[in-house]
């Protein structure tokens, strides 16, 4: 509890480094493709009040046909390559996707493993990557906020 002390209630607005007057509202359908749970950790915390991050109009959906955005986190593997394409296709035009996580983008722990088929990159094209292990909840608000303002001038 020591650490709330040294912070305001919410994270500002101001405080984020992403221009935010003119973000789009965005659907995200969140798709993990093998990892440890600590980014999913992390992305249930945006819709704590804390992060609250429907603010900024952006939403989870339970389906890939209603989504703008496919949130990846975690490194592919067998398993979760032929999910992850399919909700690919699923989603509508636009989509755009955005990996959370440095095992999204190198696989660095796992990367040897029979059962690992390679970073997103590999396999889907990737428009906004978050890095850390795992990057904080502010991290991914700013990379969603770089998305919607990138998918508002695509439109």
């Amino acid at each position: 509890m020591f650490f709330l002390l040294k912070r305001s209630f919410r994270v500002k607005t101001e405080d984020l480094k992403v221009e935010h007057k003119k973000v789009i509202s965005l659907f995200i359908r969140e798709v993990d493709t093998g990892s440890c749970n600590a980014c999913e950790i992390e992305v249930a915390n945006l819709n704590n009040p804390y992060y609250d991050v429907e603010r900024f109009g952006i939403k989870f959906v339970a389906s890939p046909k209603h989504a703008d955005v496919l949130l990846i986190t975690g490194c592919v593997t067998r398993n979760m390559l032929i999910p992850m394409i399919k909700a690919y296709e699923n989603a509508p035009a636009p989509k755009f996707v955005l990996t959370v996580g440095d095992c999204t983008a190198e696989c660095p722990y796992f990367k040897d493993s029979y059962a690992v088929e390679g970073p997103v990159s590999k396999h889907l094209p990737v428009h906004v990557h978050v890095p850390g292990c795992p990057p904080e909840p502010a991290q991914i608000i700013e990379g969603l906020l770089k998305l919607s303002l990138s998918a508002d001038k695509d439109l």
